[in-house]
């Protein structure tokens, strides 16, 4: 009986525990009372404002450019003769008239005398004919011959052929002289030499480079341009001494001798064609007297080198500046109005640069222009501003 009793009791105490946990959780179920459902606060975004105030603004262009010698000339040799002075050296500075280069005259000097020689034959065979003319003409006279003697009763067509020769051999002195002059080579303007070909006791012939040289009174740089700039600057119009009318300033700079330097000089016209391969226009700026330094401090511009310029253009007032990342598209912009709501506005840009945009029209003075890129906007949404950047 004890036995039964203990096998009963096995099986029934577990499930006595399972209902009494069943019952327990049954009524904590029915005790709990429900949570409200709460809805999550709207998030607004924070952003960045920039209020839109007028200035005075310039246009300024900046491009690069190589100097190079407003003139240029290759020096050659008029006669066939040898060198017998160089005063030629590569960098050397000369000025106008300076001898360069002189070549021995021997040859050219006594073509000189054999020219004379044959200039007085000539002029003597002139005289002998007009002396004959006139003779005949007297024998004619004297003989009272009906009518006018002939040309050739004067001897006219012979002494019209003395006087052709006397003009010839005179024409032969002349470029005899000439040859003798031309053994001498002179600068024919102030200058720098850029190299020479030649060199004492060489014999040279004539049309061969004696030196290549260049004029110091005024350097040239090609500066290109994307053809839409060309709209803010003024070319003029080009004057007789190559120099246009009202042409834009532009400042030329570059690290030199160890220092960094700059020069003043002028846009005086474009390039006649678009670069086939860049599609860009070419400007032409002229720098005067770039090689002269005009106190210790200065440095003379050195031909070849590499500058940066920067070019000045018309000047435009009531425009805004406001920072290039205020752009959504090609030309709209967020404006915060005065409870602080979002507003997609179309405005006239002016220029874009690399870190600014210059708005013509569409802002109003004082308006703010959120400068915070948003990636989803919606027109009228409510919004914090952070801080307001004046520019």
């Amino acid at each position: 009986m004890i036995s039964f009793l203990r096998v009963l009791l096995r099986i029934l105490l577990p499930l006595l525990v399972l209902g009494a946990g069943a019952a327990a959780a049954v009524a904590l179920a029915k005790s709990r009372e429900e949570a409200p459902t709460v809805a999550p606060p709207r998030a607004i975004p924070r952003v960045r404002a920039v209020v839109a105030e007028p200035v005075t603004w310039q246009a300024r262009i900046r491009t690069t450019g190589t100097v190079r010698p407003a003139v240029e000339s290759d020096v050659t040799s008029e006669v066939a003769a040898r060198v017998v002075e160089v005063a030629l050296a590569e960098g050397s500075f000369f000025t106008a008239g300076d001898v360069l280069a002189r070549f021995d005259p021997s040859d050219y000097e006594l073509a000189v005398v054999q020219a004379t020689a044959e200039v007085a034959q000539a002029a003597l065979a002139v005289e002998l004919q007009r002396e004959e003319s006139e003779a005949a003409l007297r024998e004619w006279q004297a003989m009272q011959r009906p009518g006018e003697p002939t040309d050739l009763v004067l001897r006219k067509p012979q002494l019209a052929e003395a006087a052709a020769r006397l003009e010839a051999a005179s024409a032969r002195l002349e470029a005899a002289r000439r040859d003798v002059e031309r053994c001498v080579i002179r600068a024919p303007y102030d200058g720098r030499v850029l190299s020479k070909f030649v060199d004492l006791g060489q014999y040279v012939g004539r049309n061969a480079r004696v030196a290549r040289v260049y004029a110091t009174a005024a350097a040239e740089v090609r500066l290109p341009i994307p053809d839409s700039e060309l709209a803010f600057l003024d070319i003029g119009v080009v004057q007789a001494d190559g120099i246009a009318e009202g042409a834009p300033e532009v400042t030329l700079s570059a690290e030199f001798a160890g220092r960094q330097r700059s020069w003043k000089g002028r846009v005086v016209r474009t390039e006649g064609e678009l670069d086939g391969q860049s599609r860009m226009v070419r400007l032409v700026a002229h720098v005067d007297a770039p090689y002269a330094a005009a106190g210790p401090e200065d440095v003379p511009m050195v031909a070849n080198l590499f500058v940066t310029a920067e070019i000045l253009g018309p000047t435009y007032s009531n425009v805004f500046v406001l920072p290039r990342r205020v752009l959504r598209g090609q030309d709209q912009v967020l404006v915060i109005d005065g409870d602080d709501r979002l507003h997609s506005r179309s405005v006239d840009i002016l220029r874009t640069e690399r870190e600014s945009i210059i708005v013509a029209t569409g802002l109003e003075a004082g308006e703010r222009v959120c400068s915070t890129p948003l990636e989803a906007v919606v027109e009228g949404m409510s919004v914090r501003v952070a801080t307001e950047e004046g520019r």
